[in-house]
């Protein structure tokens, strides 16, 4: 199965592919969209759109998975956060793909082992889970995060419905 993680932003999306076969994961790509901070926002929205839609259309991955929002200190950031969050539900809405949604506490949890683990720490473990991936800054390794607790989820579903 491959996987689209996705880090929403409206400044860097962080995205990133794994193939998950059972309990094996290996990296396929990662990377980042940014939009130009001195555009206006609805432009900055149609570009974070047009370029996951360009993502989507060349992977075309099975399944996605997307970091939920957490509140900022700033309300006007957190309002931003949701719309571009909004835009990237809607691009995989729109290819049909199934969409998973995880806080950042649970994906840290399932990468590192702590919720409250730091961006160096996720970081370095994605490095070891997914070795010889080069990794596109922080934004992409918190995809690469989501994707893996996304592939973790869905492989502790099907244990779960086989010993049924």
């Amino acid at each position: 199965m491959l996987i689209l993680g996705l880090d929403p932003g409206l400044g860097t999306t962080g995205w990133g592919l794994i193939v998950a076969e059972g309990n094996r994961l290996s990296h396929i790509g990662n990377g980042r969209i940014a939009t130009d901070a001195k555009r206006p926002l609805a432009d900055r929205l149609l570009a974070l759109d047009t370029a996951l839609a360009d993502l989507i259309l060349t992977h075309r991955p099975d399944g996605a998975a997307v970091e939920e929002i957490f509140v900022n200190a700033n309300p006007q950031s957190t309002l931003k956060l949701g719309q571009a969050r909004g835009v990237v539900l809607l691009g995989a809405a729109r290819a049909g793909i199934e969409v998973g949604e995880y806080a950042a506490r649970l994906v840290k949890k399932s990468v590192v082992g702590v919720g409250n683990a730091s961006k160096d720490q996720v970081h370095a473990m994605i490095q070891r889970l997914l070795p010889g991936a080069a990794i596109d800054g922080p934004d992409a390794a918190d995809a690469l995060a989501v994707a893996v607790t996304h592939a973790h989820h869905l492989a502790s579903a099907r244990r779960l419905g086989s010993a049924r």
